[in-house]
């Protein structure tokens, strides 16, 4: 079924068509200019609620921005120990099928979690650890990124507020305290990966530009978890919050699972307001008992 809604906004015109069978929001705008933040709460204000938790779930998890809150600095992050509990109990009650799914190393994300050891992929899919404990893609550092080290470490000097992330097989480049550098960067990070060949691509997140091996993804990490014990068989349902949690979104979708964007950068079937939203939606899932199997 489909609903065409015309919403009048001062200077600008939205026309809106909600289709209700798979819960998408198509927006469509009559004029080429309009303001993103108007479109975006236009956009929230439509999307549908989150169906009632199942047992038969399995949660794929991204973590910056998602289950913890962006900060200016990637080595500022921190896990509250009660969101490392509430993991645990969440974990439990869905039978081990839990599991990480981060740009971040799985190295980093033990460190981050400690004690918590959960199902992960790193690096956007580049590294992953199963259930059982096996690690596919572990980590080491990437020679044929040494003249790209170099050259990323220089190009940070001309860049005051710029970071550099060295995780061993990607570089990623920050610039959340120096927006008005993303323009040369990107310039600059492209001509220092195309002598790497087609084997490397940059990734695009939140304010951040990361070199990387082409071929690996957050969805390629999730359709591998999903082939596997505890995953196998249940509805995937995929939390994220910026450009790299895109294509898992289309990938749980196809597999009849959900996405739930966090935040207003990317759409998703479903939305969450922020971490602090994440954490009450989960404790809702750490509360189901047996009858909520269906």
């Amino acid at each position: 079924m489909e609903r065409n809604i015309g919403h009048k906004i001062p200077k600008f015109t939205f026309s809106v068509s909600i289709f209700d069978e798979d819960h998408h929001v198509k927006i469509t705008l009559s004029l080429g200019l309009c303001e993103p933040y108007a479109v975006m709460m236009l956009y929230a204000t439509l999307m549908p609620n989150l169906p009632s938790a199942s047992l038969q779930w399995c949660l794929f998890l991204d973590v910056d921005g998602t289950l913890i809150e962006l900060t200016d600095s990637p080595l500022e992050t921190f896990a509250e120990p009660a969101l490392k509990t509430l993991l645990g109990q969440v974990s439990e009650r869905l039978g081990g099928a839990v599991a990480l799914v981060s740009g971040r190393s799985i190295d980093y994300l033990d460190a981050l979690f400690d004690p918590l050891r959960l199902p992960a992929a790193g690096l956007h899919g580049v590294e992953r650890r199963k259930s059982s404990g096996d690690m596919h893609g572990a980590s080491f550092v990437d020679a044929q990124l040494n003249h790209a080290r170099t050259a990323v470490n220089a190009l940070l000097q001309e860049h005051p507020g710029t970071s550099v992330e060295d995780k061993g097989r990607t570089i990623a480049v920050h610039f959340r305290m120096a927006p008005q550098s993303e323009a040369a960067l990107r310039q600059s990070l492209a001509a220092i990966a195309k002598p790497l060949g087609s084997n490397y691509h940059i990734q695009e997140g939140s304010m951040v530009l990361e070199i990387k091996p082409r071929g690996f993804t957050k969805a390629s990490a999730i359709k591998a978890f999903m082939m596997e014990a505890p995953f196998a068989g249940r509805k995937p349902v995929f939390l994220g919050d910026d450009l790299t949690d895109q294509d898992g979104f289309r990938m749980v979708e196809d597999q009849g699972g959900m996405s739930i964007a966090v935040g207003n950068r990317v759409h998703g079937q479903y939305r969450l307001e922020n971490a602090g939203a994440v954490h009450t939606w989960l404790q809702g899932i750490a509360a189901l008992h047996d009858s909520h199997r269906a």
